[in-house]
């Protein structure tokens, strides 16, 4: 198939900054025909939060829409009109959490990405999958751009809205080779998980997310680490800056667990830096007193109930289980192979994991796959692994 340079493409797109606007395009999308192309933009690792400042929407029949959240009060109208359509969207466990932020939720849903993966194609990047499905090469130079300034420059816009003018033919490409390999079931199940996932719920202490962690040893320095991370959250959300922009995770750690005397020592410590690490040193030095003299200690990090010990110490502290885990493992592997089907999307890893730690007494194929549903697999996952699974135990008899 010859390659088409995205240079070579010509694409009319309109720029939508305020309610009126977007009542005029909504209508102009409900004329369209057949399901929607979705896509949207954020500004991560530039903003203190992960929304949208770009929504692409693209309907056969229209041109592509890009709407400007910073002007939009509501996107209620546009909801309307695409409730009971069908999304196409690439990657949209990425996608979903920004769109619900305003209102926009799939009631149906076509993942391109998620589609790729169950086909096995070697690589799942939108850019590959145009390139090999539709023969277009895709420049993609403004992907990890910081959306939020504004203007956006036209060459950005450019690219927004090719990227989402191609899903509808991308899709139809992707659902003509699941059905070739009889997956188009595997993949509705799967679009459909995705979908309806319920949103992750916010951590009771996020401080204790902090990359590096493990090096804060007592309560002092967890404490001292928490007051920093406070501080630091604080300043970036009122500048609506990304928290690692201002210090790094790194640096935070490393100040909790060098414990500055002074504010000099603070200042004169190497690996405290970042941008802001000398601008609001006063800020951070308050936060390093607070730690100092509180007495609401942190305690170890709570133990989840329903953790299960790292599988990589099972060998040594839980030979059965490592057996089991690895005959399991192996068998899912060779189903994988022969389905042309990465192991992860065959089977959470988890879910395995999880399922041999606590096999069922009885380990028959309807035990494991009564188990294996409560997990969270899918059907189709549940059809084809439970079997398997339950020949491997028997084999290690």
């Amino acid at each position: 198939m010859p390659v088409v340079e995205q240079s070579e493409l010509e694409t009319n797109w309109s720029l939508i900054t305020d309610d009126e606007g977007l009542q005029a395009a909504a209508a102009l999308i409900a004329a369209g025909t057949g399901p929607v192309g979705v896509d949207a933009e954020r500004a991560s690792g530039f903003t203190y939060g992960a929304e949208a400042y770009l929504v692409q929407v693209y309907r056969r029949g229209t041109t592509p829409f890009l709407f400007d959240p910073v002007g939009i009060s509501s996107f209620a109208p546009l909801a309307e009109v695409l409730s009971e359509e069908e999304w196409i969207l690439h990657a949209a466990s990425q996608d979903i959490p920004c769109l619900d932020e305003l209102g926009l939720h799939p009631d149906r849903l076509f993942d391109t990405e998620l589609a790729a993966r169950l086909l096995g194609y070697d690589r799942v990047g939108l850019g590959a999958i145009v390139e090999q499905l539709l023969g277009i090469h895709l420049e993609k130079a403004h992907s990890a751009a910081d959306w939020s300034q504004r203007p956006l420059p036209e060459s950005w816009l450019e690219y927004a809205a090719l990227d989402v003018a191609l899903l509808p033919d991308l899709r139809d490409a992707v659902a003509a080779d699941l059905e070739a390999q009889g997956k188009t079931e595997f993949a509705r199940q799967e679009f459909e998980a995705v979908r309806t996932k319920p949103a992750k719920p916010k951590a009771a202490e996020p401080w204790r997310k902090l990359s590096g962690s493990h090096a804060l040893k007592s309560p002092r320095s967890l404490a001292l680490a928490r007051e920093l991370w406070v501080a630091r959250d604080e300043l970036a959300r009122e500048r609506d800056v990304a928290p690692g922009r201002l210090i790094p995770d790194s640096s935070v750690v490393s100040a909790a667990v060098a414990n500055p005397r002074s504010k000099n020592d603070l200042s004169r410590l190497a690996t405290f830096k970042g941008r802001a690490s000398r601008t609001e040193l006063d800020r951070w030095w308050r936060a390093v007193l607070a730690g100092k003299t509180t007495e609401d200690l942190p305690g170890t990090k709570p133990r989840d109930p329903d953790a299960i010990p790292h599988h990589r110490g099972w060998a040594q502290r839980h030979p059965e289980a490592a057996e089991r885990l690895a005959a399991a493992r192996a068998a899912v592997e060779a189903e994988a192979e022969h389905q042309g089907i990465p192991i992860e999307n065959l089977l959470t890893p988890d879910h395995l994991r999880r399922l041999v730690w606590r096999p069922p007494a009885d380990p028959s194929a309807e035990n494991i796959a009564l188990r294996l549903r409560e997990l969270g697999a899918r059907e189709w996952q549940v059809g084809i692994v439970a079997p398997i699974i339950a020949g491997a135990f028997v084999d290690m008899r």
